[in-house]
């Protein structure tokens, strides 16, 4: 596993009042998009093409993406800064930048999140060993939620379903290049193991009771 003196961090945010904050593909890929392009030094173009980035300049990235999973209403980031202040930089052009979109494509005003991101320093082994997998496995409230008590029986059916979940770092992290230029997979690549490690980990956790409560142990405060 990697050393642990990098300050990792889980960040959060939510749509104001639980809203969705992607309503199609559309914006999910531009979401993704924006993790990428925002992810810069830089000052951002106003206009920038998919797979452009790199003809146009160099880009200095403000943080480490180690992880990450879009939800409808939410997405959930593991993190590491680059450089001082990065953190708080990317995530202000991330959530103004999407707003931006968001707000012109379907003609709203006003903020789309609710509140400032929240940020969550990992600070225990235990729980860096367990937060990659956490954000994963995201995706399988919307078709088994009692997967956060280990109560998943068919588990094969919960590993079709987050392989063919695009819209998390669960793909790049498992060999397949999903948007491999968005996510840093070196650091976590002792922790997470091999594919069928991976997923003998999320078998574990999904169906057994005891691994379940000690994973999702996370002491967070609810939004």
């Amino acid at each position: 596993m990697g050393s642990m003196d990098t300050e990792f961090w889980h960040i959060t945010g939510r749509g104001v009042d639980k809203r969705d904050v992607v309503m199609d593909d559309e914006d999910r890929v531009r979401f993704i998009h924006d993790l990428y392009v925002f992810n810069d030094t830089n000052p951002t173009p106003n206009f920038i093409l998919p797979g452009r980035h790199e003809a146009i300049r160099e880009r200095e990235c403000l943080v480490d993406i180690h992880a990450f999973c879009l939800m409808k209403n939410h997405y959930h980031l593991l993190l590491t800064e680059l450089v001082e202040g990065g953190i708080s930089l990317f995530m202000k052009k991330l959530n103004m930048g999407y707003t931006k979109y968001f707000n012109e494509k379907y003609e709203r005003s006003g903020s789309l999140w609710q509140g400032k991101h929240r940020k969550v320093r990992i600070e225990r082994t235990g729980h860096f060993l367990y937060i990659p997998f956490y954000i994963h496995l995201n995706p399988l409230d919307y078709i088994m939620p009692e997967w956060r008590e280990g109560r998943v029986s068919d588990v094969q059916k919960a590993l079709d379903h987050l392989a063919a979940y695009r819209w998390s770092s669960y793909l790049d992290h498992s060999g397949a290049h999903n948007f491999p230029s968005v996510v840093e997979r070196e650091f976590l690549a002792n922790t997470l193991g091999s594919r069928e490690a991976q997923e003998q980990t999320i078998r574990d956790i999904i169906s057994t009771a005891d691994i379940a409560s000690e994973s999702m142990h996370l002491e967070y405060p609810e939004n």
